[in-house]
């Protein structure tokens, strides 16, 4: 039950960035019960490729606790990571990872790499995976297709313009 209520905190996260014209990916940090870190992605609005929502998690929790080992912490994120963020969670010795729906193409919890149970690494992540699966889906594809519908709009308005231009 409290994954579910963590996970909604961090579907509020994904709302913000979507609502930034970012991809919707929100993610918390949770330690004894308290969100110690809050993220959503802002790779567009910052121009840095680093700024996926779990970084940012990450490194509040970092500041909030005073030490880059999240020891105790759980990470709460809509996306299955990529392979730099689950870099950071293995570094930050986080050692439980909850998300919401899979990321088929970059996903590095299962879907393209398991670096959650490497045992080339110093530190495992119990993974649980599926937690509002449905509306964490849902946002991105919602997102998705109306980034879809605005770039078809803008080539259909792009010919016009050219087409009234000839005449």
């Amino acid at each position: 039950m409290q994954d579910r209520v963590y996970m909604q905190e961090a579907l509020v996260e994904a709302s913000t960035a979507a609502r930034l014209g970012e991809v919707p990916v929100g993610a918390v940090v949770v330690k004894g019960g308290e969100i110690i870190g809050r993220g959503h992605n802002l790779r567009e609005t910052s121009n840095d490729p680093t700024t996926h929502a779990e970084m940012i998690a990450i490194r509040q929790a970092a500041a909030a606790l005073g030490s880059w080992r999240l020891i105790d912490c759980t990470l709460y994120v809509t996306l299955e990571p990529c392979i730099m963020c689950m870099g950071a969670i293995i570094l930050a010795r986080i050692p439980r990872l909850v998300y919401g729906c899979r990321d088929p193409r970059v996903g590095a919890v299962g879907s393209i790499y398991d670096l959650s149970q490497d045992d080339r690494f110093n530190h495992r992540v119990a993974v649980t995976e599926g937690v509002l699966k449905q509306q964490c889906s849902d946002m991105l594809s919602s997102f998705f297709r109306q980034l879809r519908a605005e770039k078809k709009q803008q080539k259909q308005q792009a010919a016009a313009d050219k087409e009234n231009s000839e005449e």
